[in-house]
């Protein structure tokens, strides 16, 4: 096995995923978001009872930095803040139209992301990635 290989392998698309979907969101509609609200977006996409604390503990961030990050994308009209019935001390986000389709077009990188991976892929192969992924996702859950 060539370790110093598979190190720059992951280093380099790590490097890369970032500048790719930092420039698409520049040359793009959404060019007044950034990555981290993007992944903000991303979060709040995927449950209908996300929390601002939800957020925070997702981005490893306090939560100041996060209200500050909320602030801009309900002023930007991406997202939107509903308080609880049940609790008004809570509050949970979702995403406007606006929110949805930059979602939704991230999304759809990411897919094609993971399709161009396992395109030649037999079974097999894909339960080997998904091993070795799941192992380094492991890895860097113990370290955070």
């Amino acid at each position: 096995m060539d370790y110093s290989q598979i190190n720059a392998y992951l280093v380099d698309i790590f490097n890369k995923v970032l500048v790719i979907e930092e420039m698409s969101l520049k040359t793009s509609q959404f060019s007044d978001i950034s990555l981290k609200e993007m992944h903000t977006i991303e979060i709040i996409g995927k449950d209908d009872k996300v929390t601002p604390s939800d957020i925070a503990r997702a981005q490893m961030i306090t939560l100041g930095t996060v209200t500050a990050s909320l602030n801009k994308l309900e002023a930007k009209g991406y997202i939107e803040r509903r308080r609880s019935q049940s609790d008004r001390r809570v509050v949970y986000l979702s995403l406007t139209k606006k929110g949805r389709l930059v979602d939704r077009l991230h999304s759809k990188f990411h897919k094609r992301l993971v399709d161009q991976i396992v395109e030649d892929f037999d079974e097999t192969d894909v339960k080997a990635l998904t091993k070795g992924l799941s192992n380094l996702h492991q890895f860097l859950e113990e370290l955070v």
